[in-house]
């Protein structure tokens, strides 16, 4: 169904439950007599069908007694209290339906936009890459790496991962160009340039139990 439709209740059914409100709110009392088919018609501005359509409704439902000849003549307020309510009641539900699906198409759309968003910054951040190879990766040191207190130059990481560490952060300093001799402390977070492979390697290295 096309998100735009917009579902209403028949015109028949419209006037069925104004007419049945005006009961409930005592504008109309038991025993009264109400317009003739061809004067609802002209009320409501529908045709005579319509109207007929209306009035057959309150009758089905013990709400009015309409006698050919003799006219339409409210029968029963509890009835038409049991009607609005119950009529109500479906609109209520009809309004939330319709709310729910109002709110997973915006959020769908949002998804969307979002994942458009995601795409684009992957994309461009891939190419940045491509064209400066000298953005850095970054990984935490942590103690499931088997080199933790070791140095770079002990565990010949560039050898084991043709990576360059160009920085380590250490509790709130960051250490530019460290040098072959700083050990990996739990808490670190490295700091090194590569090929696009680098960072998969260098997780391999450091955490390889993980892999």
């Amino acid at each position: 169904m096309d998100k735009k439709t917009k579902i209403t209740n028949p015109r028949y059914q419209q006037i069925a439950m104004d007419i049945a409100s005006k009961i409930a709110d005592g504008q109309y009392k038991v025993g009264d007599k109400i317009y003739a088919r061809s004067s609802l018609a002209s009320q409501y501005g529908v045709s005579s069908e319509t109207a007929r359509r209306a009035i057959l409704i309150l009758s089905d439902l013990n709400i009015v007694d309409a006698t050919k000849g003799s006219g339409v003549f409210i029968k029963s307020f509890e009835n038409a209290l049991k009607f609005v309510k119950q009529y109500s009641e479906i609109e209520t539900i009809q309004t939330l339906k319709n709310e729910i699906m109002d709110s997973v198409q915006r959020q769908s759309a949002e998804l969307n936009y979002f994942n458009e968003c995601l795409t684009k910054l992957i994309d461009y951040t891939d190419r940045f890459r491509s064209t400066n190879p000298f953005i850095p990766f970054e990984i935490d040191i942590n103690d499931k790496t088997p080199y933790l207190n070791q140095s770079v130059q002990d565990v010949n990481f560039w050898h084991n991962t043709s990576a360059t560490i160009i920085a380590i952060k250490r509790n709130e300093a960051l250490v530019l160009s460290p040098g072959p001799y700083v050990s990996f402390l739990e808490g670190d977070i490295l700091y090194f340039v590569g090929d696009e492979n680098s960072l998969q390697r260098v997780k391999s290295f450091m955490y390889p139990e993980l892999q």
